[in-house]
């Protein structure tokens, strides 16, 4: 596979004289997604699910053959365990508020990892306060992973709902999902997976992986803003209360009462973002073109070579797992001594994008000892001369700060 050409399909590295690492937070799109999208409003755009006229069927064919099509891409047994939302952080909220508030009672307890999003973790602080429940962590050791030790100890008999990254927006960490899955389920407990960092990169099959419920966004996989998705296991989802409510979410509607439409419609309120489904459909299938096999391997060996340089800068201190099996996309580092908004900005002038900050992980960044770093997350559409890039960039920072470092 010719990771170079790919570099072609996108449209904005031959727009913009940019290395762009700032993946983690939104993934560049490819031309043939934009191109997708384009069709979708030339030809077939209506309002779905609402008109018995040919271009609406159209529109609601487009909708629901998108479903589908994220069905098979993450083996959910039901296209109809395929909810869309307008991000991952609207499906994590629909989640700690349609199952949590049913579920929890008083002095039942929620564990989290302390590498959550916030996105993850505030709405699971206001369920837990308003239910009377325990709000628990699991903490990481100095390799910057949770131990089977701390996952053990935290995971109990107690323990109702379990809510964890599957890649860490921070340290790329890969957590072990398989052993937290497990463990849970053998104390009766339900798994939220948050793969907004893992599915970009590594193929997902939701039956395999036995989560209740996996989340992700599909800006962060190459598709358009606006669209995101919640996998729920169908007896789960049969259960829970809507999240919001208003048109296409009902069956009938009286004077005092309401009930409500079978799935994926109950969660579903309102007109839907169908141009995002179109895009993300189209993602789909470039990732499937490429194969993630292909992805897999060439981002590892992109990781690992940018591993290496980077430790080649002895001014930097790096955030990241020190077992590279377990590590994925991500590298938080900061030159010693200067704070990371600075560091950013001068690379910006080199024309190097990274994001800078707390990336909406306080507690973690917290528990490090630590207020913000500089992040490079990385795509296969970038390559070493991107990482060579980088570093170049770094040292120019490092001699433009040094001579005020050095002064005592």
């Amino acid at each position: 596979m010719d990771f170079e050409q790919i570099r072609n399909d996108f449209p904005i590295f031959k727009n913009r004289n940019l290395t762009y690492l700032d993946s983690g937070a939104t993934s560049q799109k490819p031309q043939q997604v934009l191109d997708s999208i384009d069709e979708y409003y030339k030809n077939n755009n209506a309002n779905p699910h609402r008109g018995a006229y040919s271009l609406s069927i159209d529109a609601t064919n487009c909708y629901e053959d998108g479903r589908k099509k994220v069905a098979n891409f993450i083996n959910a047994r039901y296209s109809e365990e395929i909810i869309f939302s307008k991000n991952a952080t609207e499906s994590l909220n629909l989640v700690a508020r349609s199952y949590g508030m049913d579920n929890l009672n008083a002095g039942d307890e929620v564990v989290l990892s302390i590498m959550e999003h916030h996105s993850n973790l505030v709405p699971w602080q206001d369920v837990c306060k308003k239910k009377n429940a325990i709000l628990k962590y699991m903490y990481i050791n100095d390799n910057n992973e949770l131990s089977d030790e701390e996952i053990e100890s935290k995971i109990t008999d107690k323990t109702k709902i379990v809510g964890i990254t599957h890649v860490s927006n921070v340290l790329g960490t890969i957590n072990n999902i398989d052993k937290i899955i497990k463990l849970a389920h053998k104390h009766g407990a339900i798994v939220i997976v948050d793969g907004s960092q893992s599915i970009p990169h590594m193929k997902i099959d939701v039956q395999n992986m036995n989560a209740d419920f996996f989340i992700f966004s599909g800006h962060k996989m190459l598709a358009p803003m606006g669209i995101g998705v919640l996998y729920g296991k169908k007896d789960l989802l049969n259960k829970m209360s809507p999240f919001l409510m208003g048109g296409d979410m009902i069956e009938y509607v009286y004077e005092q009462d309401t009930t409500f439409a079978p799935l994926p419609n109950k969660f579903e309120a309102g007109t839907q973002n169908v141009e995002g489904v179109v895009g993300l459909s189209s993602a789909i299938d470039y990732y499937n073109k490429i194969g993630f096999d292909n992805i897999e391997q060439y981002e590892k060996e992109l990781l690992h070579y940018a591993r290496e340089k980077l430790s080649t800068l002895d001014f930097l201190d790096l955030y990241y797992p020190s077992n590279e099996e377990n590590h994925s996309s991500v590298i938080s580092f900061n030159i010693k001594g200067v704070h990371p908004h600075d560091v950013a900005s001068i690379l910006d002038s080199k024309g190097v994008c990274v994001r800078s900050g707390n990336h909406c992980a306080q507690p973690l960044l917290r528990s490090m000892g630590i207020d913000s770093t500089c992040r490079a997350s990385f795509m296969f559409y970038n390559n070493k001369e991107d990482v060579n890039k980088l570093c170049n960039a770094l040292v120019d920072a490092y001699n433009m700060f040094s001579k005020y470092l050095n002064k005592n």
